[in-house]
């Protein structure tokens, strides 16, 4: 804001961390013995699988408890695990001999195939190779067999060796009525290694599957009647990609939301309903009506479901309380309550920027403001403003140190952050701030400070925001459109669709890091 003014049982159970915020239990597949399986029968615990020494299209075995292996004529009915999972990270690594297949079902719906893509290289119809997705079938259909998908490489190894797979599979969503609202998708896969599919939706249940309906949660289904085949080291990690990722409330600065089109609060909060945005950050521009603006903000806040986050204050250092002090203590009253900050700028005619000799005053004025606040549970958080005497980050902190209030915070301001230091020492200085952090914003921007929407600029902004998660910090995250010329709409959306990729691509990297 540029302002002139103002693994299952005990034995088998691990506990997956996912950077600093998420934590899921490891559910062990194959652990002593096929207790975690349901119609068990032919399957059975081994040591070790090899290729058979004297025949190519069988598998030998040593005895042991680590290898999970169909049936002693390496063919068994179906094995259906009693664990159930909605979204996951799935592990597993198998052994089949030359010419066999089979196949992991996800949900025991989607099967992932298992093939000896080495010995027969050549795709009969999309799905059938060796990691593929299987097809769905309809009998009504002139070409029965459609929507498989092939990898996007060839990653088998000959058979008679061991592979993996990694997969994270999201599970198809329903709303309370049981309709469903999106269908279930492979974010990601990688066999051996090797990236295969990437955000693959699955429209419906694939051939094979013994469920007729999608759900929420299912279990893993092992195709056992196929061929010889083996798995060890077998585990699913259920996760929920919706809390991960970008799970901070998001929200917008009012700078960014009026134009011709949108000039009334109703206005604006039902756009912000509509592109998801978890609220507004407020300015009052006119001073002299009062919170007028503010209590009407709030009202259309609270009919779309939106919350408030922080108002905007500038306050000069040689002014007079009386002149700021009204509107900021009645704004801090309608504020009461709803778990928000007043933002606090610092400008000076008498002291140059960043100079500690405005600390005194500055000091005596937030800590009257925050004892205000602090008795109606509402919080200060101070707003560093380039060419503002509070102007860094460094400013804020050793301000907010000094006025030593509990609920006096700072917020670290992207742009602003950019225009006074070097975009090098950012990680830094995040850690230095996050003592005292309460809010943040951002916005496209050059590593030099400009502001854009958020999927422009040059400056790596997702990479800023993997660090604040990665220090922990879970507060709210502001989007900083001043001065961005255009409809708001639009340049909203493309932010807010900026920043759904942002969460999507952290989600997808905190479960593929799950081991």
């Amino acid at each position: 804001m540029i302002m002139k003014k103002i693994c299952f049982i005990t034995a088998c159970l691990a506990i997956v961390f996912c950077g600093t915020a998420y934590a899921t239990e490891k559910v062990k597949l194959t652990c002593g013995d096929v207790s975690r399986w349901r119609e068990s029968a032919d399957w059975s615990m081994v040591g070790d699988v090899f290729e058979h020494p004297k025949n190519e299209n069988l598998l030998s075995v040593r005895e042991g408890t680590e290898t999970l292996v169909n049936g002693r004529t390496m063919k068994s009915p179906n094995l259906v695990s009693r664990d159930e999972f909605g979204d996951a990270k799935i592990h597993v690594e198998f052994i089949i001999p030359k010419n066999s297949n089979s196949g992991i079902y996800l949900q025991g719906r989607y099967e992932i195939q298992i093939y000896d893509s080495w010995t027969d290289a050549n795709s009969k119809y999309p799905g059938i190779e060796c990691g593929g997705i299987y097809q769905r079938w309809d009998e009504s259909r002139t070409v029965k067999g459609y929507e498989g998908h092939s990898p996007l490489i060839n990653a088998t190894r000959p058979p008679g060796q061991w592979q993996s797979f990694d997969i994270i599979f999201k599970s198809p969503r329903f709303d309370k009525e049981g309709v469903k609202t999106a269908n279930a998708r492979v974010v990601k896969m990688r066999h051996n290694g090797i990236l295969i599919h990437d955000d693959v939706e699955l429209t419906g249940i694939t051939r094979g599957s013994p469920y007729a309906k999608e759900s929420e949660k299912g279990p893993i289904l092992l195709q056992g009647d196929h061929g010889p085949v083996a798995f060890r080291n077998f585990w699913a990690a259920p996760i929920d990609l919706d809390r991960m990722g970008l799970t901070n409330p998001f929200f917008a600065m009012d700078t960014g939301t009026i134009d011709d089109a949108h000039k009334s609060a109703e206005s604006q909060a039902q756009m912000l309903k509509e592109l998801g945005y978890a609220g507004i950050g407020y300015w009052e521009r006119d001073g002299s009506k009062g919170a007028a603006g503010l209590a009407e903000m709030l009202g259309e806040l609270d009919k779309n479901g939106l919350k408030a986050f922080p108002e905007y204050f500038t306050i000069k250092l040689e002014e007079q309380n009386e002149k700021f002090m009204p509107l900021i203590t009645e704004s801090i009253g309608l504020l009461a309550g709803r778990g928000t900050y007043v933002w606090l700028a610092i400008t000076s005619d008498s002291q140059r920027k960043s100079s500690p000799g405005g600390d005194e005053k500055a000091v005596a004025i937030i800590r009257q403001i925050a004892d205000i606040a602090h008795e109606q549970g509402v919080g200060v958080a101070l707003y560093p403003h380039v060419n503002f005497w509070l102007e860094k980050t460094d400013d804020a902190i050793r301000v907010a140190e000094k006025a030593n209030r509990r609920n006096v915070g700072i917020t670290f301001n992207l742009y602003h952050y950019l225009k006074t230091r070097n975009s090098a020492d950012v990680n830094t200085a995040i850690q230095k701030a996050m003592p005292y952090l309460f809010a943040v914003t951002i916005n496209g921007t050059t590593p030099a400070g400009s502001i854009e929407t958020l999927d422009s600029g040059t400056f790596d902004v997702y990479a800023f925001l993997k660090e604040l998660k990665n220090k922990g910090f879970k507060g709210q995250i502001g989007l900083q459109h001043y001065g961005i010329t255009g409809d708001v709409h639009v340049n909203l959306k493309r932010s807010m669709e900026a920043w759904k990729r942002f969460s999507q691509r952290l989600a997808i990297e905190e479960a593929e890091a799950l081991q």
